[in-house]
């Protein structure tokens, strides 16, 4: 199945960020930001950002002299020995702080063999999740997270997807003609969150971006109480501008 490849700024972030990891690994015993700039061909502002993430993310450290080495993050990641367990630990990490930067539950959710599947979730009492009520692998026409991934797929695939799931109406703002909803995924920019206001449940709002991470689609989703509905677009934008670590943490 296809996907429709349209780089967002998080996976050109990340693209640089591995850039700069690489760079780094090539010298075991440190290399300098000055030198780094010269071999990644960043300029000096885009590197201290993305150094800056890469320390937060404990992918790389500064040594006594200044200069940087990788970090444990990085070398747990890199481990053929427990990766998938030192991938979860590390998304589930990004994730807590990302719910508390956002002020929403957030989560991860991939299209994996046709089918809408949340990997990984961080709420809390002052945000709790989306009570799944209906089956979210049959409410992709309803859900930000369901649309995103939708959105990512080609047109045959949209269509494939929705021949297998029937569009139920779950509320009165549910979406249930596939022309309509068709349409909509197509007018879509890849750079601007999904929402979903009241079209799964009512009393919820959620938001999601793409963060495609090689051939399977991908999308970080947030859900907030329907009183906190003021807070949507600047809780996805934050969302959105914090995506970067995530794909990273894949594409590792």
């Amino acid at each position: 199945m296809a996907l429709k490849h349209e780089p967002t700024a998080p996976y050109h972030s990340a693209q640089e960020a591995l850039r700069v990891l690489e760079t780094v690994a090539r010298h075991s015993t440190g290399v300098t930001d000055a030198r780094l700039a010269r071999q990644t061909g960043l300029t000096a502002d885009r590197l201290t950002t993305l150094l800056r993430m890469l320390r937060r993310e404990g992918y790389v450290e500064q040594i006594a002299d200044g200069a940087y080495v990788t970090g444990d993050a990085l070398t747990r990641l890199g481990s053929a020995h427990q990766h998938e367990q030192a991938l979860h630990d590390k998304l589930q990490h990004t994730l807590d702080r990302l719910r508390d930067c956002v002020g929403a539950a957030v989560y991860i959710s991939r299209y994996v063999d046709g089918e809408v599947t949340i990997t990984q979730y961080a709420d809390g009492p002052g945000t709790p999740s989306v009570n799944e009520w209906f089956d979210f692998r049959s409410s992709a026409h309803a859900t930000a997270l369901g649309k995103s991934l939708l959105g990512q797929l080609d047109h045959n695939g949209r269509r494939d997807h929705l021949s297998r799931h029937k569009m139920a109406r779950l509320t009165s703002r549910t979406i249930t003609n596939d022309t309509l909803l068709l349409s909509r995924l197509e007018a879509q920019p890849p750079t601007v969150p999904v929402l979903d206001l009241q079209e799964y449940a009512v009393g919820t709002v959620c938001a999601a971006v793409p963060i495609t991470a090689g051939a399977t689609a991908g999308c970080l989703a947030l859900s907030l109480p329907v009183a906190h509905a003021h807070r949507l677009r600047q809780a996805a934008d934050a969302l959105n501008r914090n995506a970067a670590p995530v794909l990273l943490s894949l594409a590792i």
